[in-house]
């Protein structure tokens, strides 16, 4: 990581270690990087405990910071994962919602630590580049999906 010349911080209140490992493990082109621990003398922490950890996630390097509870996440700020197919969106979304996250609308999940997460099929994407009746059905039908459904959308977008 120290070769990018940007990096995404995230706040966690004290599981940036835990994020940092789930992420790198559900997510394709993710790794996980150091784990920095407090010394004995850091003031607000104890010896030991994790102060960040590095990672990228689906090759964009991110520094997961456990800053306490004093800032929590929110939709303004979501990763966007496009996927390929519906197995694809299927396994990222499961990942996400059955390890303590929760379904949101129009492919928006929420992880257990609160990051939202677009799970995208590039099928949907396509389809609302299109423009037109076609893109105006395809959104009509994503609006009332929770988890992207790519054949019902691209029934949608044929009429």
């Amino acid at each position: 990581m120290p070769d990018a010349k940007a990096t995404v911080c995230l706040w966690f209140d004290k599981d940036a270690e835990e994020a940092a490992r789930f992420y790198a493990e559900t997510f394709p082109d993710s790794a996980m990087g150091n784990v920095a621990r407090a010394p004995s003398d850091n003031p607000s922490t104890k010896q030991g405990d994790v102060l960040t950890a590095t990672l990228t996630i689906c090759g964009i390097p991110y520094l997961l910071l456990n800053g306490g509870d004093a800032f929590k996440q929110s939709e303004a700020y979501s990763l966007q994962i496009h996927t390929e197919n519906q197995e694809e969106t299927d396994r990222l979304w499961n990942a996400i919602v059955d390890n303590g996250g929760q379904e949101s609308a129009c492919g928006w999940c929420k992880d257990r630590w609160g990051v939202s997460w677009q799970i995208t099929p590039r099928a949907l994407t396509r389809a609302l580049a299109a423009g037109g009746d076609e893109a105006k059905r395809a959104f009509g039908a994503m609006m009332g999906m929770q988890k992207i459904d790519i054949a019902a959308i691209e029934a949608a977008r044929r009429g």
